[in-house]
């Protein structure tokens, strides 16, 4: 308990001066800022879930000490919760029981663990929750919110801008009010998921992760998640307060299907000689453009309803998603 104790506040010491290091307005801290959860999520994975909540609650509370109790809050909820919780999740298990007549499962194949699949999808449900918490410092209402967030932009606009109040900036600011909310979802669902296939990553290169490495381009979504999706898309056309809190859902779940077309991808190249320099190719475009990623989250969204990964590996004789 002691040593889960020692690392937890090692991994919360880092995990604050990452989350500081915003503080200093340079571009460099901005990657370091959003790469906060990977220290807890590495004493989830590698030691567990306790020595991560102690990671958490160490830095948050480091972190209010030095910078006040917004902050405190703000590093609980953005990167504290969400990376003790999702390497809760990795490291579930069960027993595989065998059925009447079936022969014991081997040693190593007598656990079954927690779907990668299942923690994309909560992933993206947490990068929406601190997006949506995050709203109220803004307004509890339409109007509210989008005022307060105008404000904000123009004060900001002004400190940078040699013409203040111009039509572009105008124009701008106004495309910024309304997409800041949903972006912000889709950027908190990258980092989450980046983080925890890197913290994954480190934790199983030096032996500690307790885990078999899981297939990724088998990953799949619960059915019911494209219900979810679907009235998250319907209700953002609501308008108010509650149209922007399911705008924010569902670019968060947008941006996890676009995971499952990435996946889809990596499947269905399987055997083809090319395939690295498809696949760089579809990586390269994403980092560059940014568009690709609908054409993968739509590609996701296919796979879900379709199982396109089974048809191919059909087609070429392989078992479904190999």
């Amino acid at each position: 308990m002691l040593q889960l104790g020692i690392v937890g506040l090692g991994a919360g010491a880092a995990a604050a001066l990452l989350f500081a290091s915003a503080t200093s307005g340079s571009w460099l801290s901005i990657i370091l800022f959003y790469l906060a959860p990977l220290p807890i999520m590495i004493a989830g994975l590698g030691w567990s879930h306790w020595a991560a909540a102690v990671a958490a609650l160490s830095g948050a509370i480091a972190v209010g000490v030095v910078f006040g109790s917004t902050l405190f809050f703000a590093f609980l909820a953005g990167a504290g919760i969400p990376a003790w919780w999702l390497s809760y999740l990795a490291l579930l298990a069960r027993p595989v029981t065998a059925g009447p007549g079936t022969m014991p499962a081997p040693a190593n194949d007598s656990l079954e663990w927690y779907p990668p699949g299942r923690l994309v999808v909560w992933a993206a449900i947490l990068a929406a929750l601190v997006v949506v918490v995050a709203v109220p410092n803004f307004g509890t209402d339409a109007e509210t919110f989008r005022a307060a967030l105008t404000k904000a932009l123009t004060r900001l606009f002004q400190a940078n801008s040699d013409t203040p109040g111009s039509d572009n900036s105008d124009r701008l600011i106004t495309f910024l009010v309304v997409t800041i909310p949903p972006a912000a979802a889709v950027l908190a669902t990258i980092t989450n998921v980046l983080n925890l296939w890197l913290a994954a990553r480190i934790v199983n290169f030096s032996g500690l992760l307790k885990r078999p490495w899981p297939q990724l381009s088998a990953i799949a979504f619960p059915k019911i998640l494209m219900l979810a999706l679907a009235a998250a898309m319907a209700l953002s056309f609501t308008g108010g307060l509650l149209g922007i809190v399911a705008g924010v859902l569902s670019a968060s779940l947008m941006m996890a299907y676009s995971v499952l077309g990435l996946a889809v991808v990596h499947s269905i190249t399987r055997g083809i000689g090319s395939r690295p320099f498809l696949l760089g190719g579809i990586y390269a475009s994403i980092f560059v453009f940014g568009w690709p990623v609908l054409v993968l989250c739509l590609l996701g969204i296919a796979e879900a309803a379709l199982d396109l990964r089974a048809r191919a590996a059909r087609k070429r004789g392989a078992s479904p998603r190999t």
